[in-house]
């Protein structure tokens, strides 16, 4: 599933191609949804902004798109009316007078008023957004404190959408990593260090995945091993992914756990209880 950084990628590519341009055609795959269609044609977009792993399209007639891309949904951005050769199911397509935007494989599409924004049930219950600008280290660390949060562990926690949002498996093991919290932890049972350390690691990481495209290594490391000739793959994360192979902080095994339902991966050097 797309996380936080990929999501906020995609809300610019779709920004940068469509924006402020009237719209010559729209197209809904889902029957209850064509109406809409008559109704936004001629229409601009005056803003394509994330909301977590959510995106929201307004219209200058204060009508919203919302999309989920959940585990499959795909945006892509061609030449106006311009289809990619593939299997997947199109979904919601929009076409300005040079470009479209497309939206592929996603089953949650809902059109929504300002007011209906306000109350959807799912953007209503987003936590702090790592990667909006205004979230800040102090509003993070009180997050973690919170009574609602404070005894939860953070291989569930981080994953959970009214907590933090944006942040998902990849980042998971990243964040924890980098902040040195084993992830069998629960913020109950961390330092005021470890709490700071999580709390610029959860808004950091994340915010470097969406600038590099999805690398959360340490730069200085990354650029030493490019040089070297290493694949994308192989620098991209500090831990993720990397199931017994050598720390590149330590040199210690990476090992994988199923934690919450989902694989993370973790120094046991590094991230020591």
């Amino acid at each position: 599933m797309p996380e936080g950084p990929e999501i906020k990628q995609a809300a610019d590519r779709i920004a940068i191609a469509i924006i402020q341009q009237p719209l010559t055609g729209i197209f809904f795959a889902f029957d209850h949804l064509k109406p809409y269609e008559e109704r936004l044609v001629g229409q601009s977009v005056t803003s394509v902004k994330p909301r977590g792993k959510a995106l929201l399209t307004r219209f200058q007639n204060q009508i919203n798109i919302y999309s989920h891309n959940q585990l499959y949904g795909k945006w892509v951005i061609r030449s106006a009316h311009s289809y990619p050769t593939t299997n997947r199911q199109l979904r919601l397509a929009l076409h300005t007078q040079k470009k479209s935007a497309l939206l592929y494989s996603a089953s949650d599409i809902e059109v929504l008023t300002d007011e209906q924004v306000a109350t959807h049930p799912f953007l209503r219950r987003l936590g702090l957004d790592v990667l909006d600008e205004a979230t800040t280290i102090d509003q993070v660390q009180e997050r973690l404190l919170d009574k609602r949060f404070a005894r939860r562990g953070f291989a569930g926690l981080l994953l959970d959408q009214q907590f933090l949002c944006g942040l998902g498996n990849y980042l998971r093991s990243e964040v924890l990593f980098v902040a040195g919290v084993h992830p069998s932890l629960r913020p109950v049972d961390c330092t005021v260090e470890q709490i700071v350390k999580l709390a610029i690691a959860a808004i950091a990481v994340s915010r470097q995945a969406y600038q590099t495209h999805g690398i959360t290594n340490d730069l200085e490391i990354v650029s030493t091993l490019k040089q070297q000739g290493y694949s994308r793959r192989a620098y991209r994360h500090f831990v993720f992914s990397r199931e017994g192979q050598s720390c590149f902080v330590c040199g210690t095994e990476v090992l994988k756990v199923i934690l919450a339902g989902r694989r993370l991966y973790y120094c046991p050097t590094c991230q020591s209880k």
